[in-house]
């Protein structure tokens, strides 16, 4: 993006006083202007969205500073869904950590919880699988996006809410290490006043139910990703059978509940 046009031409297609975007530069660095031979900045595209990005972030509510960390330092824009998951994609295969990182938060903060997971991240590490599957994306590179999903996730599910509906215990089935929707489900959960008890993945059943025995859950969720996964955990929950009030729901890839969404209403029926 050849960096053509001056401050002046800058506010007049942003709509941001000048003075403001001089602040946001020196205060926050998130533009990054090129300099003629006579010492006056020369502004991209890029500047051009970057700052159009900041002003719709101020507009819903982010102060300013709030929202160039949000923002980063990535050499592109994304304003939809469509191009987030393609952006997250992207900084997987270029092993882009601090991009990846951004772009995660911003599909977790820009749109609803049930927009980020369905539309933006659930597909976009699919298609980092199948790029995996194909060989254009390491073991590596497909850990780190999964890490970086993950990490977002618990710091949403540390967040501190009224607890409205009772206590929900999630699990994986035991030897299931895929727990990125069981995390999604936890975070959904959360966000709509259930206390959660996550216990993460390759979760013995017996020490699941006890625990939600211990703490008087109203739910008991178990995450299996394959068939014989599903049917080892139904054989274990018959020898183990937790207490009648307790309502013990199944999903993942696995089973016939597939969808987090699906999750949330049945306990939402149950709540209700």
């Amino acid at each position: 993006m050849n960096p053509s046009l001056n401050i002046a031409a800058l506010t007049q297609r942003t709509g941001v006083p000048s003075d403001t975007i001089r602040k946001w530069e020196q205060r926050y660095g998130v533009l990054h202007p090129e300099r003629t031979s006579g010492g006056q900045r020369r502004y991209s595209e890029l500047d051009v969205a970057r700052v159009e990005w900041l002003k719709e972030r101020l507009h819903e509510g982010y102060r300013i500073g709030e929202a160039a960390a949000l923002l980063g330092a990535g050499d592109q824009v994304a304003r939809t869904v469509d191009e987030l998951r393609n952006g997250i994609v992207a900084a997987t295969i270029a092993s882009d950590v601090d991009a990846l990182g951004h772009l995660v938060d911003q599909a977790l903060a820009l749109s609803t919880l049930d927009e980020s997971f369905v539309d933006v991240l659930t597909p976009a590490l699919a298609e980092v699988g199948e790029c995996w599957a194909s060989g254009s994306v390491s073991v590596a590179q497909e850990h780190l996006a999964s890490a970086t999903v993950r990490a977002a996730l618990l710091k949403l599910l540390s967040d501190q809410r009224a607890d409205v509906h009772g206590t929900a215990v999630l699990a994986c089935a035991p030897g299931e290490r895929h727990e990125i929707g069981l995390l999604m489900l936890a975070v959904m959960l959360r966000s709509e006043g259930w206390q959660v008890a996550y216990l993460g993945a390759d979760t013995p059943v017996a020490d699941a139910v006890a625990l939600a025995d211990g703490l008087d859950a109203t739910a008991l969720c178990f995450s299996a990703a394959s068939q014989e996964g599903a049917q080892a955990l139904d054989r274990e929950l018959a020898t183990t059978p937790p207490r009648e009030s307790l309502m013990v729901v199944v999903g993942g890839r696995g089973t016939t509940t597939t969808d987090v969404r699906d999750t949330v209403a049945q306990l939402g029926k149950l709540a209700a």
